[in-house]
């Protein structure tokens, strides 16, 4: 029988049988129409009893009525009929008013205001078991107005002499330090003296207030911190004790005591040298003496381990502490290992030497069943790769990436990057890890991935041969990870010749035909799993081809005249614009589709996953940079065109350098350039505030006619 039941059948002696049998019939209704009825019924008469007045059923009648309040029927209309049986004499009829005062009643009603009275009078009564009423109804739902007007009576029962009304008048002094924080002052004094108890409940209360007093005024700190040792012998005296029955809990003494002692030591060691140094001896102590194989134990170690965290302790106590943390994950019980995890995860960046030997632990709950556990088991894994780990640890994240929860592939994925980023011992390990993300889990990437990768591959000029075959061999295995087939199309398009050479070192060439690059580029151009930016990849990939290949041009000129008429616009205007490659402007076709230029690895945008290198606002307090080349000669013509919300400045200089100012995110995979520099980026921030340069230098020996817009619909790409 839950507890306020049970107090509420005791508190009516002769009348609980008529209780008992409401309880029992409105158990026994067998649908909720039933329950409805029964319970409007009784309502009814409970409101008649309360109409007679004094009649010897009152405090029955209300303890009915609470059981109702309790099934979440309303009672309110019980709430004046609390305050006249507060008002009582009688023990019996003011339990019963108590109780329901703090079941029906809260700071917000009117009625509350109306118990102020008859509460300070039952703080003085001669009983101490009214008294006690009235300090826990206080403590319960006591208002702000209230807790103003009783708070004196609350300090003087600080000082009684009686340990049952001392216990209960420090969690009220808590309750009123939380509603009026400006009366902690009145308290200070009193707190520090109930140390000196020897009632475990008295001193657990007294920990409580102090607490609460240096969490809502750090200026009571320095105060509190001379209790220090006394705080310190108390402990000691928990963790030496013999058995004691009275609070023993699964061999541990008194560990909630231990744990707000703990946790009220952390608050006053925290940045203080001499307060950390009188309680390092005693954290040591609990530490190695405390038995972790009970929940309670366990509770205990693991405040004693976030003390040791938190505080100016010695360098082995934090060693000690962590070893501690690496037990817990051995532990069976998931919410050990959980909060384990946790806080290694808060000290691992400073204590890493002493987390990264328990390593190889954590990897194992990578294996857990449990999807929280398993998070938790990512992160610290993450933040235990260094250089010298990165094989072995990377060799288990991307076990973990091939089994684990959807839920968790994105954070994964972003982890990988990041750490192989970081720590990549080689440029062909970098890109084959990234492969090997994109084949496991192409479609749980960031968008980024793919210009990262991009980016990765051209500063790799060593090997570029390698990585063309092998993605070669992705892309006709599978091509349903939508960002390994666009890295794979722009790698083909770019280094094609190397691939049809079929010469590697690095790995075992494959013999591979025009027709058979051809065919597999045409695959993705009209597979449905193909998005509209693969098949502009594609279709780009195939036109660069035409100047990579020699006997299939024709082939290549029908495939991009097809897409001329595609419903897609976007590529439906690159096929147009290669068409006229092809023949009003072919004798560029060659300089235009020259392979890319090598872009800068710290241009915006190669982020890798870090969120931290995100575009921000500039400072206006800094003067903008200058840009060489613009100031030098005067601008001799200046066209501005807009392409789908894009703004291309073009300056035309006398030293034939031009300048692309540009204002959107810009892909230069297909710009028709007869030579292009390395652009300053690949991104433009939103909202222009920012902005992408690059040097376009025109090879026009013969002074031939350039058409500016077709410059600018190449350059649009």
């Amino acid at each position: 029988m839950p507890l306020s039941i049970s107090l509420i059948t005791d508190t009516v002696m002769t009348p609980s049988v008529r209780l008992q049998e409401m309880i029992r019939v409105i158990r026994s209704a067998r649908t909720q129409g039933e329950e409805r009825g029964i319970i409007q019924k009784e309502c009814a008469d409970i409101r008649a009893q309360f109409r007679q007045g004094d009649n010897g059923e009152r405090s029955h009648s209300l303890a009915k009525l609470l059981y109702v309040h309790m099934l979440g029927y309303p009672a309110h209309f019980g709430q004046m009929e609390c305050v006249r049986l507060i008002a009582s004499p009688r023990y019996s009829e003011k339990r019963i008013g108590y109780l329901g005062a703090m079941m029906l009643l809260d700071e917000k009603q009117d009625a509350s205001l109306l118990i102020t009275n008859s509460i300070k009078n039952d703080l003085s009564h001669s009983s101490q078991y009214v008294q006690s009423l009235a300090l826990c109804t206080l403590a319960c739902m006591g208002s702000a107005e209230m807790c103003r007007d009783l708070a004196p009576e609350i300090e003087r029962l600080l000082r009684a002499s009686n340990c049952y009304i001392k216990k209960k008048a420090t969690l009220c002094a808590v309750h009123i330090i939380r509603k009026v924080p400006e009366l902690a002052e009145l308290f200070t004094p009193s707190a520090r003296s109930l140390l000196s108890e020897k009632n475990h409940g008295v001193l657990h209360g007294a920990v409580v207030l102090i607490t609460e007093l240096c969490e809502h005024n750090p200026d009571t700190l320095d105060q509190f911190r001379k209790a220090v040792p006394e705080l310190v012998q108390i402990m000691k005296g928990l963790v030496t004790s013999s058995y004691s029955p009275e609070h023993n809990v699964a061999g541990i003494s008194d560990p909630f005591l231990q744990v707000r002692i703990l946790r009220l030591l952390r608050i006053l060691g925290h940045n203080n040298d001499t307060a950390s140094d009188a309680m390092n001896d005693l954290l040591a102590q609990v530490a190695t003496n405390t038995d972790s194989s009970k929940t309670a134990g366990s509770a205990v170690l693991y405040e004693t381990v976030l003390t040791i965290m938190d505080i100016n302790s010695e360098s082995g106590l934090r060693v000690l502490a962590v070893n501690i943390l690496g037990r817990f994950l051995l532990n069976n019980d998931r919410n050990i290992r959980y909060i384990s995890m946790t806080s290694l995860q808060k000290i691992v960046q400073t204590d890493h030497n002493a987390v990264q030997r328990h390593r190889g632990t954590i990897v194992d709950c990578l294996k857990d069943q449990d999807t929280s556990v398993k998070r938790r088991a990512l992160e610290l894994s993450l933040a235990l790769v260094s250089a010298v780990n990165i094989r072995s640890m990377m060799k288990e994240l991307l076990i973990f990436l091939s089994t684990c929860p959807p839920e968790l592939r994105s954070q994964t994925t972003s982890g990988i990057f990041n750490v192989a980023e970081r720590y990549s011992p080689s440029k062909r390990w970098h890109i084959d890890t990234i492969l090997h993300v994109l084949t496991t889990a192409g479609g749980d990437v960031r968008d980024e991935t793919v210009p990262n990768l991009i980016q990765l591959i051209t500063t790799a000029s060593e090997l570029h041969c390698y990585t063309v075959h092998k993605l070669y061999r992705a892309l006709v295995k599978e091509i349903s990870q939508q960002p390994l087939v666009q890295v794979a199309c722009w790698c083909i398009g770019e280094y094609g010749d190397l691939l049809l050479k079929g010469e590697c070192e690095e790995i075992e060439p494959v013999q591979v035909t025009e027709d058979d690059v051809l065919d597999a580029l045409e695959t993705v151009l009209q597979s449905h799993m193909s998005s509209p930016a693969t098949r502009g990849f594609a279709l780009t990939a195939t036109m660069k081809l035409s100047t990579r290949i020699t006997d299939n041009v024709d082939r290549i000129r029908s495939i991009v005249s097809i897409y001329g008429s595609c419903i897609d616009l976007e590529l439906q205007q690159r096929a147009v614009e290669y068409n006229a490659l092809f023949k009003k402007y072919d004798h560029m076709r060659a300089a235009v589709l020259e392979r890319m230029p090598v872009m800068g690895k710290n241009s915006p945008g190669h982020t890798n996953g870090d969120t931290s290198g995100e575009n921000k606002e500039p400072d206006p307090s800094k003067p903008k940079p200058v840009e060489a080349g613009l100031l030098s000669e005067p601008a001799s013509q200046v066209i501005i065109i807009g392409y789908s919300g894009l703004t291309i400045s073009i300056l035309f200089c006398k030293n034939l350098f031009t300048r692309f100012n540009l204002r959107k995110k810009l892909h230069f995979s297909e710009s028709v350039q007869l030579q292009m520099k390395a652009p300053s980026g690949n991104v433009i921030p939103a909202h222009g505030l920012g902005q992408v340069t690059q040097t376009v230098v025109l090879n026009n020996p013969n002074k031939a006619s350039l058409p500016c817009l077709f410059l600018c619909s190449c350059l649009s790409h």
